[in-house]
């Protein structure tokens, strides 16, 4: 079979600061007709850039330097500009990994999707607008035909990837290159748009290269897997040997960094020490030498040739058999058997924003973003807030260190009331709650050294000398693994784990016994990630702290948490034991979102059946009546929209909110 792709032997350079850095290096891959391949690697290993040098976007410091790229018999990388752009689009398209910063702001959405079939066969408008209309309604679109005439901002992320992926579609290209095309989506609508994407692949017998740092996605959506390190090709196997049978240790390094909810008990996660090479300088031997732990000096010295077979090819000099066996992993985490002592304790919470409008700001509205939710958090737990983007998992978080007032309800920390409504807290008594968020680059401020930044609480809170203060900040740093001598960088000076880190150190400044982690690893890789969750779990042992893990991947709060909180549109629908509710979900939200979650097993990912969470998160400015969650439930019946639910048990540690419950409910006996 003629293959519908060959990279051959390429190369690409970028300019920087008068030298050369070779991003992808003497790298080969074919695709099929109507195959899926996935590439897969860290953040800066070339896969992202493999994808603009076929599509020919590279950004003006970059070139292709050697080998060419050969797409239905045209070589794309000798064409011109002009040439090229006959076939960009057309048989080959491309799904940027941000929606948000790849669509026109200032224009109708049918529009965006109609340019292409304009530009390249000549549509009319009201044939584009139609083919627009078609395409929408392909990628499962809620009411496209009024899609047509919004702009962007009007719509939520998981309906800005269907319109990119529209605009991929609406030529009919015979190749698809997806880059993460789901890295920041809900579990749900991740898994709403790879199949979408799995349905079109096969509908249209059109090929696809997924571009993506997730082992979970690639085992259940790809025929064939190729690993990039650093530039150049590490292993390449179809996609239940890779899995089944790596060779390259660096394959098996990144399948041990994911945290799983498969695993029967919460081992600590293996972590890739070290950070890729500098692709600027010149690498003497395995590029993955300095980070792996059966180098030795032959590896150090000579660089690898590929080995193995047509059908599964490896760079390494010594290679692996296969996953690395749980029984082998550290040792697993221990759980704490003291008896427990609560911490916090809040009740009732309510968070409305009003909505004004008007001359004179009148209240025509609110955003309900949490409403009446109450848990318990004790002393050295971890407590996991779960749920969709919008559910208010957030919300509730800044209520809990002080960040947010609250409109109704109550926080108690330590036995004492710290927040109500009309009462903020005190500067002091926000001491002991401090917030680790999202973002460190926009939260860390760009001007300030990394000194300052960890040095601001203790001034603020006035902790210390000038000395001690300087002192303090030199142990918060070790305490996460940075050198101290760093102290005097800048934050861009960082990767993104670094500044996680830093993050960390300065949410640690104070000695805080609660910390409310905001999405601390969403947008690491997985390696990166395993690194800051094991730092995070090692320094609640040390301190004995207390953490609130927000988050939307459900394998990462599984592995941290004690306690869970299940959210949908601001309400907890379920709440317990971590294994549980995980295990054995009593609401049907619950078991929806675990059965989108994607699990780096391909014989379980490629056979798993369940409850798929359709549609999108309804308004949070006039929720559904009764069970907020009916409209997308696949039990709903009438009582569901008249009724709210009451919580039931399931258990001695385990509550859910559900007419229609996974399992039976349980009476649990009272002793005095």
């Amino acid at each position: 079979m003629t293959s519908l792709l060959s990279v051959n032997n390429l190369s690409v350079q970028f300019s920087v600061q008068k030298r050369f850095a070779t991003a992808v290096n003497d790298f080969s891959l074919n695709v099929e007709p109507g195959e899926c391949v996935g590439l897969v690697g860290e953040s800066g290993c070339g896969k992202t850039t493999t994808g603009l040098a076929i599509m020919r976007l590279l950004p003006n410091n970059g070139s292709i330097s050697a080998g060419n790229v050969v797409l239905n018999g045209v070589d794309l990388a000798s064409l011109s500009e002009g040439e090229m752009r006959r076939h960009r689009g057309k048989s080959v398209a491309l799904i940027p990994q941000d929606p948000m910063s790849s669509l026109n702001p200032t224009m109708k959405i049918g529009r965006q999707i109609g340019e292409g079939l304009r530009i390249h066969d000549g549509a009319s408008d009201a044939e584009a607008r139609q083919r627009a209309l078609e395409v929408l309604e392909m990628v499962e679109m809620p009411r496209p035909a009024e899609r047509l005439d919004q702009y962007p901002f009007e719509l939520s992320g998981g309906l800005r990837q269907r319109v990119i992926i529209a605009m991929g579609l609406v030529c009919s290209p015979s190749l698809l290159i997806a880059d993460e095309p789901t890295t920041a989506l809900d579990v749900t609508i991740q898994a709403q748009i790879l199949d979408i994407l799995d349905s079109l692949r096969r509908e249209l017998k059109m090929a696809m290269l997924l571009i993506t740092h997730d082992m979970g996605v690639i085992a259940g959506r790809t025929d064939r897997v190729v690993v990039m390190y650093a530039g150049r090709k590490a292993e390449e196997a179809t996609t239940g040997s890779l899995f089944g049978a790596m060779r390259h240790p660096y394959t098996q390094a990144l399948l041990a960094s994911m945290p799983s909810m498969e695993n029967t008990g919460k081992h600590e996660l293996n972590s890739i020490a070290g950070m890729p090479p500098d692709l600027s300088r010149e690498i003497v031997g395995c590029r993955f030498a300095p980070r792996c732990s059966f180098a030795t000096d032959t590896c150090r010295q000579n660089d690898p040739a590929l080995e193995g077979t047509s059908e599964h090819q490896y760079a390494c000099f010594h290679p692996v058999s296969g996953p690395i066996p749980l029984t082998v992993r550290s040792a697993t985490v221990a759980s704490s058997v003291a008896p427990r002592k609560e911490l916090l304790r809040a009740r009732g919470l309510v968070k409305e924003f009003p909505i004004k409008s008007g001359v004179v700001r009148h209240k025509v509205g609110a955003v309900h973003a949490v409403s009446d939710a109450s848990f318990t958090l004790y002393q050295g737990e971890t407590f996991g807030l779960v749920g969709e983007s919008g559910c208010g998992k957030t919300t509730i978080g800044r209520m809990l260190v002080g960040l947010e007032t609250l409109t109704a309800g109550e926080v108690h920390f330590d036995g004492e009331l710290v927040s109500a409504k009309g009462r903020k807290p005190t500067r002091e008594s926000r001491r002991d709650r401090q917030m680790m968020f999202q973002d460190p680059y926009a939260s860390l401020d760009p001007r300030m050294k990394v000194e300052q930044i960890l040095g601001e609480p203790l001034a603020i809170q006035h902790v210390g000398s000038r000395s001690e203060q300087a002192q303090r900040v030199g142990e918060l740093l070790s305490s996460v693994g940075l050198d101290p001598q760093v102290a005097d960088r800048y934050p861009h000076e960082f990767s993104g784990g670094q500044r996680q880190r830093i993050g960390l150190a300065r949410a640690l400044a104070l000695n805080p016994r609660l910390i409310v982690a905001d999405e601390p690893v969403s947008a690491l890789d997985v390696s990166v990630q395993a690194q800051i969750l094991n730092l995070m779990k090692e320094l609640q042992r040390q301190y004995g702290m207390s953490y609130v893990m927000v988050s939307h991947d459900l394998a990462v709060v599984y592995y941290m948490a004690d306690t869970i909180a299940v959210m949908y549109l601001g309400k907890i629908v379920e709440i317990g034991d971590a294994e549980a509710v995980f295990r054995s979900p009593a609401h049907p939200y619950t078991q929806g979102l675990l059965d989108a979650v994607p699990v780096p097993d391909p014989a379980i990912a490629k056979t798993r059946t369940g409850i798929r969470v359709a549609g999108e998160l309804p308004s949070a400015i006039n929720p559904p009546s009764g069970c907020r969650f009916r409209t997308r439930c696949p039990h709903a019946q009438e009582i569901c929209a008249a009724q709210e639910p009451q919580f039931r048990s399931f258990g001695e540690r385990q509550e859910a909110a559900c007419h229609f419950p996974m399992k039976t409910p349980v009476t649990l006996s009272v002793t005095a």
